[in-house]
């Protein structure tokens, strides 16, 4: 009996490490279903976090192709105002004339410019542009009331300082579209008639603020000087301005000139 107890527990112990192997194995061997669906759903969550950063790379390649569309925009504009700025430079040139304002009466121009959308100051040159649609209705050589507080301002700065000792010419523009209307046709009969009667205009306007008529001179060049092509409705709208030169005491019109001073002898 004594030798049955040995061999009893040797048995039940094989039978014990039998259980726990095939336990063993079959744990290792398959995988249990929670971890199965937890990979599934972190699965699902890759995917779904992949294709949202597809959907923001999309995004962001069509704002980065805007900003480039916007700035190849602005690159044109730039070198429109470089081309016009080279322009008004080469005409300066040409006549032997550049800027005889001071520092002080460039940076009053400028402040000018900044404080009504409708003007440009280029310092290089001394000449001020300024927005025909802003001082006139269309086909009209009458100065609109919304134009009188930068005219005055302009007359007040042509006052101040050593710019009062030069001289002022006031230049006009069009656009290369014929006078059309018939009521205009009557004072105006040619784009030479519009551009010269709106730079007296200007002029007149000039004198009314206390500009000394003695200074002014007029001109007008109808579509003749353009600045920029008459291709679209933005460029035509460029070149019906009215431009203010600012001269030395000694130098020359820039081009034929009404002088109002002698008009009334």
């Amino acid at each position: 009996m004594s030798h049955l107890l040995p061999n009893r527990w040797a048995a039940w112990c094989l039978l014990g490490l039998f259980t726990v192997s095939l336990s063993g194995c079959k744990h290792n061997g398959f995988v249990p279903g929670t971890t199965h669906r937890q990979s599934q759903y972190r699965s699902q969550q890759l995917w779904g976090q992949n294709k949202s950063m597809n959907q923001s790379m999309g995004q962001l390649q069509q704002q980065n192709d805007q900003l480039r569309g916007n700035l190849d925009i602005a690159n044109k504009r730039i070198d429109n105002l470089n081309a016009e700025r080279a322009q008004m430079a080469e005409r300066f040139k040409n006549t032997g004339r550049s800027n005889p304002m001071s520092g002080d009466a460039n940076a009053r121009f400028k402040d000018l410019a900044s404080k009504y959308p409708g003007i440009e100051f280029d310092e290089n040159t001394g000449v001020a542009k300024l927005d025909s649609d802003l001082l006139f209705d269309s086909g009209s050589d009458t100065v609109a009331k919304k134009a009188e507080p930068l005219l005055r301002d302009l007359a007040k700065t042509l006052n101040q300082g050593d710019t009062k000792q030069l001289r002022i010419q006031v230049a006009g523009h069009t656009d290369d579209r014929p006078i059309a209307k018939a009521a205009t046709k009557t004072r105006h009969p040619t784009n030479w008639h519009l551009s010269t009667n709106r730079a007296n205009s200007v002029l007149l306007e000039l004198k009314k603020f206390g500009i000394d008529e003695r200074r002014m001179r007029s001109s007008g060049s109808g579509d003749k000087e353009p600045i920029a092509n008459n291709k679209d409705v933005a460029s035509r709208a460029k070149n019906r301005r009215v431009e203010i030169y600012v001269l030395a005491p000694d130098a020359s019109d820039v081009a034929g000139a009404w002088d109002p001073g002698q008009s009334q002898e």
